[in-house]
């Protein structure tokens, strides 16, 4: 744990594709080659990216990884499987034969680097059962810090029938990282509109993030899992905009409870939730730390997208941060934290 424990900069956004995850869910892929013109393509069911570097790339290549955060002054970094293959909408054994194999390799890839990547696993959430069980395994048997799962998957994140895989999180004390994928890679395709100018990773992203946090917090999951820590990309999208309005309809919405309406009652909330400064903005950091506090911030990069910085990532880089990572982990030794 020395690499964690020593770090100034930890990356909590920072998603891998492994080789060994090639066709782990059958006919939906994951799959890559080169077309006849010479391009590098990349499938995930009908979903296919052209043009974007596969083999050869951070993505894919630990030591090129390794080079890029050493560049970039990251001293370590979380990995998640990266949101085109969290295949919450296809059938659920092919979903846990790609989550197995994923988690697998990650798990080899924290053993081989363990002073620079830890990682997350990867959990069926089609089938919450088979998601808790495999969290166990990746926990207590494979050493994984925790689980990274998309946002929208068959029921929502506030169903009754997620609660004893929320309770998995708090028995085992790991946490729980929420990342948007495309609408429509494996299951319904979303508004038409956000397809133009690639609003579907540009906006819809922001839109999931919010709806995130708000059903978590409306649909009761922080109230009946006090313990369970949640955290969210890209800032929790809106959230921080928004936090008036939603804090409002907490109160005066017809399906407010009483819980939430009680003065302050959302800002506590929104104050259990941990959320990643990849806002590529410094104002909108500024006011995501003044809405929920500079505690439950965490660093982040979504490292070597198209949306990383040249300079590493948006958002201050300070030893605050990297304490709320190890705590956040459960990772913290005996440094002293901020």
């Amino acid at each position: 744990m020395a690499g964690i424990e020593t770090a100034s900069c930890i990356d909590l956004h920072a998603h891998v594709r492994l080789a060994a995850t090639d066709g782990a869910a059958g006919p939906h892929g994951p799959e890559n080659g080169i077309d006849d013109q010479g391009r590098p393509w990349y499938r995930v069911g009908n979903y296919k990216i052209v043009g974007v570097k596969h083999h050869g790339s951070p993505f894919t290549d630990p030591a090129l990884r390794l080079e890029k955060m050493a560049k970039t002054g990251i001293d370590f970094q979380v990995l998640s499987p990266s949101p085109l293959t969290y295949f919450h909408w296809i059938e659920a054994p092919q979903a846990l034969s790609f989550c197995r194999r994923y988690n697998d390799g990650v798990a080899e890839l924290a053993r081989t680097y363990p002073d620079k990547l830890g990682g997350l696993a990867a959990l069926p959430m089609q089938d919450p059962e088979a998601a808790r069980e495999e969290l166990h395994r990746a926990v207590e048997e494979l050493g994984l810090w925790g689980a990274a799962v998309g946002t929208e998957y068959p029921l929502p994140l506030h169903s009754p029938k997620f609660d004893p895989l929320y309770e998995a999180f708090t028995t085992l004390d790991v946490p729980l990282f929420l990342h948007p994928a495309p609408a429509g890679i494996d299951g319904p395709p979303g508004d038409a509109s956000l397809k133009r100018f690639d609003l579907d990773v540009v906006v819809g992203f922001a839109a999931q993030e919010t709806i995130a946090v708000a059903t978590l917090i409306f649909g009761g999951v922080l109230e009946r899992h006090p313990k369970l820590d949640v955290w969210i990309s890209h800032g929790g999208g809106g959230v921080a905009f928004m936090a008036g309005r939603l804090a409002w309809a907490g109160m005066k919405r017809p399906w407010a409870t009483e819980a939430m309406k009680k003065d302050g009652a959302f800002e506590a909330a929104l104050h259990r939730l941990w959320y990643d400064t990849h806002l590529n903005d410094d104002r909108a950091v500024a006011l995501l730390t003044e809405v929920v506090g500079p505690d439950h911030l965490v660093y982040g990069t979504n490292f070597a997208g198209w949306d990383q910085p040249d300079d590493g990532g948006h958002g201050p880089v300070s030893p605050a941060l990297a304490g709320n990572a190890r705590r956040l982990l459960r990772q913290a030794g005996t440094r002293t934290q901020a």
